[in-house]
């Protein structure tokens, strides 16, 4: 390969790395902009560079204008109209259906199901099982369904209570770690397999025997440690016994069968984007005329993690020049550990992609890369696909300066390490 690094590579890598940078500063910002006039036109523009998901969209456009300074506005147009942004339209999607009423009461209703058959206390009982079955659902239902679905239960249960900053992050730290490898059981719902899966012939079976297990041992184990650990402050919850019943009788069954119908079709055709769309434009239209039955649609949430998202498509793709002969140096060890600690900084699918394009890869490599791609996709918000969805719903949750990025990191690593040796010793 090449030695030669091309200016437009070089620009993007460099947005890419002030992007991660800016990431880790939102809250900076955030405080800078309250030291002016409300209203302000300095206070809306820190503000504006103090909300994390539109750090990718915004370095994305500087590089475009670069490009287009450089190149040549067809040429930056090009660029862009040559990416895939069907992944951040599917998030976008799938968060906004996830998040309506007769979907989370379904979700709800089988969580806590689930949650009197053990014998714990209600709270305690409910918090284990969501963060258990709930990840592991995305292997069926796609990661950012699960981690939507997952978020909103974690909102209406605990994070609209008053919970210590320790239980707050240790929980979200969990989330986004077991939702990362709760969707290796099958070879479509996690972003990183599937981007390999058909090119390698992974099915179903391979998926189970080399993955699977070895996830759902350790998203048990660390859910549990988790559980016990926050025990006491998890069980002197108020803890009212209704899960919305009153709300779920008022609700005819054909509102719940219509929704779920529509959440399986767009699943269904979730790399079809024309396809979801309009699938998407329908439900829009039937979440209107059954009004009386939803909450407020979750519409700016989702335009804002789609929007993240396609800033990580455009300055993603370019890392190729650096990061694919990094991966073809590496040995099974070094390669598994290098891609858990490169995945915290771009996304998993796009590492397990540029891995996917390396032809001299064992069939050893090729596990350690998707595993360590899987395993290091909670450490931070741009790690995983699904991450921004789930930050998006809780960070209004940590109060005025919203999730540290640091915090998210040392907290979403111990259950990191429970991954880490599950699919390396298992």
């Amino acid at each position: 390969m090449s030695t030669w690094v091309s200016f437009s590579e070089l620009t993007a890598t460099v947005c890419f790395a002030l992007a991660i940078l800016h990431t880790f500063t939102v809250k900076q910002f955030h405080r800078l902009g309250g030291r002016f006039r409300p209203g302000s036109a300095a206070e809306n523009f820190f503000h504006l560079l103090g909300e994390v998901e539109i750090v990718f969209g915004l370095w994305a456009a500087i590089y475009l204008v670069i490009g287009a300074s450089s190149t040549g506005v067809s040429e930056s147009i090009h660029h862009l109209q040559s990416q895939n942004f069907t992944e951040p339209a599917f998030v976008f999607v799938i968060l906004t259906v996830c998040s309506t009423r007769p979907i989370l009461e379904v979700s709800r209703g089988l969580v806590s199901g689930v949650s009197r058959l053990l014998p714990l206390s209600r709270p305690v009982a409910f918090y284990l099982v969501a963060l258990v079955v709930g990840p592991l659902l995305g292997s069926f239902i796609t990661e950012p369904a699960a981690m939507t679905v997952t978020a909103m239960l974690l909102l209406d249960r605990f994070y609209s209570r008053k919970l210590s900053p320790k239980l707050m992050y240790a929980t979200l730290g969990l989330l986004f770690v077991n939702v990362s490898i709760g969707g290796v059981l099958t070879p479509f719902a996690a972003p990183p397999v599937l981007m390999v899966a058909g090119k390698w012939q992974w099915d179903l079976s391979f998926m189970l025997t080399h993955f699977g297990w070895k996830a759902a041992i350790a998203i048990l184990v660390s859910t549990s440690a988790a559980t016990f650990l926050f025990r006491k402050e998890l069980g002197a919850l108020a803890w009212e016994n209704t899960d919305r019943s009153g709300q779920a009788r008022r609700m005819p069954a054909w509102v719940y069968v219509i929704h779920l119908l529509f959440l399986a079709m767009i699943v269904a055709t979730s790399h079809y984007l024309a396809v979801f769309m309009g699938l998407f434009l329908f439900f829009l239209g039937l979440a209107a005329v059954t009004r009386e039955y939803q909450n407020e649609l979750k519409l700016r949430e989702g335009l804002l993690v789609g929007f993240f998202l396609a800033g990580l498509v455009v300055l993603g793709g370019p890392q190729r020049w650096w990061l694919e002969p990094l991966l073809a140096r590496l040995d099974a060890l070094w390669l598994y550990l290098g891609a858990a600690t490169l995945t915290a900084f771009t996304d998993n699918a796009a590492l397990t992609y540029l891995g996917s394009q390396v032809p001299t890869l064992t069939e050893a490599s090729r596990y350690f890369l998707v595993a360590g791609a899987v395993v290091g996709g909670g450490l931070t918000v741009i790690a995983n696909a699904p991450n921004p969805a789930g930050y998006g719903i809780l960070n209004p949750s940590f109060g005025v300066d919203g999730i540290s990025p640091i915090r998210l990191f040392l907290f979403a690593f111990p259950p990191t390490v429970v991954a880490v040796a599950a699919f390396w010793f298992l």
